[in-house]
């Protein structure tokens, strides 16, 4: 499988990225000045430490179940459910199962 996606080309986020053992892969959907769509699959207990980014971001569970943790308040996502992570707040993220998810990043350019 590619690492870029073609476009006017259907797809499927599950069907576009696959599990790999002890890992964390990831994808760049699309990647513009005012924000980034990137596709994530993570193995079980894999996962992103605790970190801030400058950027309001949407993730959106394709597969599986996450522990999202965000400013020291931990929630547990499954597949269909979705959660902003503020700009500048602590988050991480832990795969209590294996689990897919879509990160939209979405810069202010102002």
């Amino acid at each position: 499988m590619s690492n870029t996606f073609e476009k006017a080309r259907i797809f499927s986020y599950n069907e576009s990225i696959t599990y790999a053992e002890k890992a964390v892969v990831s994808k760049q959907i699309i990647k513009k000045d005012s924000g980034n769509i990137s596709l994530f699959a993570f193995d079980k207990d894999e996962g992103l430490s605790e970190h801030t980014t400058p950027f309001d971001a949407i993730v959106f569970i394709v597969d599986g179940n996450a522990e999202i943790t965000i400013d020291g308040v931990s929630q547990k996502l499954k597949t269909g459910e979705s959660i902003i992570m503020p700009a500048n707040v602590p988050h991480a993220l832990r795969a209590v199962e294996q689990f897919k998810m879509v990160l939209t990043m979405l810069k202010d350019n102002s």
